[in-house]
């Protein structure tokens, strides 16, 4: 039976064998390894990490503890990273700078942003769109569950006001509780100014100066005073920047284009005052005058177009709004209508453009909870079901957005539309809220009074029932899909299974290959080739499940079992990808002597590197018989390893 490793007990028990998080000077990994440089490496106990469930081996080799975890490295490596302060920059000026430089060339290439642009998983050619999904999902990732529970707050808190009305919401007790739940999502921007500050590697101070700028209360008194406001001159189109999302991402984005440009130019006496200074006072004007008008224009666009159609057609502004609402809110802009809706509601008494949102934000609650009970992965069940129930009852979906529905992309989505169809269906019958209130269940009696309210539930339950039973059958991936067949199918039995050679040259053992982990078999048997020519091919047809963004090493399962990892020379992540040209990309599929990768082979050897390259089936305790055929020529696309069942 296969063993489940606990990536997170595993991070905890490898960080506190090596001396805590504190002695940890910067975390990376390769292809199958950790690798972490240590601040006190004699404060490290290889024998206890290599005690730890799921590690395969550990060892010191130049200069890094490397700690072998095999295959499933980058969950290894995100359980370490999403617990810690590791895998990013400290935050701090000065000897980071080519830190930062390193992690932002690794995400232009598809990286992870380690810092090591050679130890990314990622495949090398990402479309803008899955970029900016990661981009967002990873900067969200350390204030999802506090959203999630400040949720809870206000879902509890419009339970025991409006549902059970215990608490009086003009009552003193109301305000505080809602102050509780509400200040983190007002104060937004500034503590995404730290998580985006990470992601981009620059300074967290001058981010979060930045954004305290943007919610400071002269800016909102400006906002809700509605007179023109001016700097020096030049007039200012204010934008409501609390809750927002968008405008500080953008501006700490801003903020790492011009940093690290100021640290190379400046000289060291004055770089560490004069840097912050010249950013704050750039980039938070920047923002004053450029980022708040576009998202200005930009919810005015939106608005003035939902109005001019809502008039001849209720049901089309509605498909639009209740399918446009979560991706506004994704973006933070969300909070631009705010001022329609008020209007609205003094003008006529009632807000006709909250007829849809009930239905958006109810379908994504509702395709979160098709995610808990559709995906295996415990972690994310965990967070999708308190997600969606806060979202069901309170109206805050963000933690759903960010933590479960868009990272996999498929259930936002489907959120989307059905958000859109039951928006439809409540805006065809007039339905209109009588109170700015969140959207959620809970605030349904807010729509009793004007439209038809029998649409409006029909239009929030066909909202549901679309977007759960779309995402239960379509929208959670067949690989992370849990219960569709046994956990432990066989797989099919084939009597013999052979290796291409993946490159032309003399093989030898691994026991001959110059890396102890390699040599000890530690990671799998196979062999190694001394390569005559630096085109590298795949030595089975299947699925490329590693393809590092630097184009040394590759991992390949075949559909019959096999996995094979293929390692172009020996330490040579060092390389940061410069003698590599990868052809392929993680997920694709390849066929045996397809290309994998060009290497300058004179280069690695200038570099001091082996240019060996390593073989291995990792998991070939499954096969009976695994024989390398050692120490003859080898031409690429000749048999090499021989695999019986």
């Amino acid at each position: 039976m296969a063993t489940t490793i606990d990536y997170d007990q595993l991070g905890r028990k490898v960080l506190e064998a090596l001396g805590g998080e504190g002695n940890v000077r910067s975390l990376a990994h390769c292809a199958t390894r950790l690798r972490f440089a240590l601040k006190d490496p004699q404060r490290a106990d290889l024998d206890a990490v290599q005690r730890v469930p799921g590690v395969i081996t550990a060892l010191r080799s130049g200069g890094l503890h490397q700690v072998v975890v095999g295959n499933d490295v980058a969950l290894a490596y995100a359980a370490v990273t999403a617990r810690t302060g590791l895998g990013g920059a400290s935050g701090g000026q000065g000897d980071g700078a080519g830190d930062r430089d390193g992690a932002r060339e690794g995400r232009r290439r598809g990286g992870t942003g380690s810092g090591r642009v050679g130890d990314a998983v990622e495949p090398r050619e990402r479309s803008l769109f899955n970029r900016f999904i990661a981009m967002i999902s990873s900067i969200f990732t350390s204030v999802i569950w506090t959203m999630a529970a400040v949720g809870l707050v206000k879902a509890m808190l419009a339970l025991f006001s409006t549902g059970i009305p215990l608490i009086d919401p003009a009552s003193q007790t109301y305000a505080l509780i809602n102050a509780l739940g509400d200040g983190l999502l007002y104060l937004l921007p500034v503590v995404l100014a730290v998580s985006a500050a990470k992601y981009f590697q620059v300074n967290y101070g001058t981010s979060m100066a930045i954004a305290a700028f943007l919610v400071h209360p002269s800016l909102v008194g400006f906002l809700e005073a509605g007179e023109p406001v001016s700097l020096a001159g030049i007039p200012v189109v204010l934008a409501p920047y609390a809750y927002s999302v968008f405008p500080i991402i953008a501006a700490v984005w801003l903020q790492s284009l011009v940093e690290p440009r100021l640290m190379r130019a400046l000289p060291g006496w004055m770089r560490n005052f004069a840097t912050p200074f010249v950013v704050v006072v750039v980039v938070g004007f920047a923002a004053l005058l450029v980022i708040g008008p576009v998202i200005s224009l930009a919810t005015s666009a939106v608005a003035d177009a939902l109005t001019w159609i809502w008039g001849p057609a209720p049901a089309v502004g509605g498909f639009l709004l209740g399918g446009l609402w979560q991706v506004l809110v994704m973006f933070g802009l969300h909070h631009g209508l705010t001022p329609i809706f008020l209007q609205e509601l003094s003008a006529t008494g009632s807000i006709l453009l909250m007829g849809p949102l009930i239905s958006a934000v109810t379908a994504q609650c509702a395709a979160a909870l098709a995610v808990t009970f559709r995906v295996r992965d415990r972690r994310l069940r965990q967070m999708a079901g308190p997600a969606s129930v806060s979202g069901f009852v309170s109206g805050v979906t963000e933690p759903i957005i960010y933590g479960v529905n868009l990272p996999l992309k498929r259930p936002f989505t489907i959120g989307v539309g059905a958000g859109a169809v039951g928006g439809a269906i409540a805006a065809s019958g007039g339905s209109a809220a009588s109170a700015n209130v969140f959207s959620s269940l809970l605030t349904l009696p807010a729509f009793l009074d004007h439209g038809n309210f029998a649409l409006q539930l029909l239009g929030t339950g066909t909202a549901i029932l679309l977007a759960f039973t779309a995402t239960y059958l379509f929208g959670v991936p067949r690989d992370r899909r849990g219960g569709d067949e046994p956990a432990e199918a066989p797989p099919a039995p084939i009597p013999t299974l052979d290796l291409l050679s993946p490159v032309r040259g003399r093989s030898v053992a691994l026991d001959d290959v110059a890396d102890p982990v390699f040599a000890s078999g530690s990671m799998g048997q196979g062999l190694a080739v001394r390569p005559a020519e630096g085109r590298v091919l795949a030595p089975i047809e299947g699925t490329v499940v590693t393809a590092l963004a630097s184009g040394h090493a590759f991992g390949i399962r075949s559909a019959d079992g096999a996995e094979v990892l293929i390692h172009i020379g020996l330490d040579t992540v060092e390389l940061d990808g410069v003698p590599f040209t990868a052809h392929v990309a993680q997920d694709q599929r390849v066929r045996a002597g397809q290309p994998l990768a060009d290497v300058d082979l004179d280069a690695v050897r200038a570099a001091g590197y082996d240019p060996s390259v390593v073989m291995v089936v990792t998991n070939a305790g499954a096969f009976g018989t695994v024989l390398p055929r050692v120490g003859v020529e080898l031409e690429a696309g000749d048999v090499a390893v021989v695999l019986e069942r």
